[in-house]
């Protein structure tokens, strides 16, 4: 059996750390799999990836993933694997045409990663969506909320999905040694971290506002990069908050960064199943996440919760955490404990089983 995975770009992303983590265990299991990259660009995660060499990685353009001409180059790939694995679009578009043109039996998967996104609330999109969504033999959504909203968006038959909960390596996250603190600010500072890219779907801003109802001591991390990281840096000056806020970029160190850390935060307007709520669960530090979709049902009765966009509600857990030592350890347990829920391993052996029957199918 062999299978290929195919994705935008190995960009920074929820997705792409997926691939990242799962593909040298994929591998180490027995299973023969690849990768496609729309885009070639040598992000990090592609870089690190190439230096575990566990698999061959091919791309197919360092110009536009938006190119419909990219679907000829895709073809040729369906006489080569008998699972064809498609994460986000236009590669969800691309691969479902090109397996039509293709005539192969080849088995197409594809994993929804979002519980809603643009194209939904159009009624051209939603319907070439429909036509799209067909050509897969299984559609695997990562949480609940994503499952039936897709399901609710679709109105396929109920065997057209399956539900696998996304995953890390619990691990990586609890063996680590923090930085010192005055890598970054000072020994007696409170630092709190959020570790996501800076797109129109996370809500940075409501965390950089929530400084201003906390005391100086009180500082913020801030990992990732993306089209709205100017709109945030300015709005740090604005509110003269430089001395307070620093933006790392993209960092391969994140689970030392998040052992770092006093606080994780998670501030959004919607999620999937997000790998960032898990790590920062895994830490073993506290978690405060926005109310949303995506969120809500991975941290509640573990971490806290906040309203999207309110910054006094985040103060407010923010000071309750770090006034109250007993408060503070007792939803660091928790959110531990809940952790444990999203092994890697577990989700990778739900794939290859969800793999080996389409196989038999052929």
């Amino acid at each position: 059996m062999k299978v290929l995975q195919v994705i935008n770009s190995l960009n920074t992303g929820g997705a792409e750390k997926l691939l990242l983590e799962t593909l040298p265990l994929y591998n180490k299991k027995g299973i023969a799999m690849d990768l496609l990259v729309l885009d070639g660009a040598n992000y990090p995660f592609l870089k690190t990836l190439k230096k575990r060499q566990c698999c061959k990685i091919y791309s197919l353009t360092n110009k536009s993933i938006y190119n419909p001409f990219l679907i000829f180059k895709i073809i040729p790939y369906f006489k080569k694997y008998d699972v064809i694995h498609v994460h986000l679009f236009p590669a969800l578009y691309w691969v479902a045409i090109a397996k039509v043109l293709s005539f192969s039996k080849a088995k197409i998967i594809y994993t929804e990663h979002n519980t809603t996104n643009s194209r939904r609330s159009s009624a051209i999109f939603g319907l070439v969506d429909k036509l799209i969504y067909k050509k897969y033999s299984k559609i695997v959504t990562i949480a609940k909320e994503v499952d039936l909203n897709l399901r609710s968006h679709l109105n396929f038959k109920p065997s057209k999905f399956k539900l696998i909960n996304n995953g890390i390596n619990l691990e990586k996250y609890n063996n680590v040694t923090p930085y010192p603190k005055n890598n970054f600010f000072t020994e007696y500072d409170k630092i709190l971290l959020q570790v996501s890219s800076f797109t129109e779907q996370k809500d940075q801003a409501t965390l950089i506002k929530s400084l201003t109802e906390l005391p100086d001591h009180i500082k913020l991390l801030l990992v990732g990069e993306g089209e709205l990281k100017p709109e945030c840096e300015a709005l740090v000056k604005k509110l003269q908050l430089t001395s307070r806020v620093q933006f790392l970029g993209v960092r391969m160190d994140v689970p030392q960064l998040l052992k770092t850390a006093d606080i994780i935060i998670l501030s959004s307007h919607h999620e999937g199943l997000s790998l960032s709520s898990i790590e920062g669960m895994a830490s073993g530090k506290p978690f405060i996440a926005s109310d949303v979709s995506g969120l809500t049902d991975v941290v509640k009765g573990a971490g806290l919760l906040f309203p999207v966009g309110d910054e006094k509600a985040l103060a407010k857990h923010i000071r309750m955490l770090l006034n109250d030592e007993n408060y503070y350890n007792q939803v660091a347990y928790a959110c531990l404990e809940r952790s444990k829920k999203y092994a890697i391993e577990m989700m990778v052996k739900k794939h290859i089983a969800l793999y080996k029957t389409l196989v038999h199918k052929i």
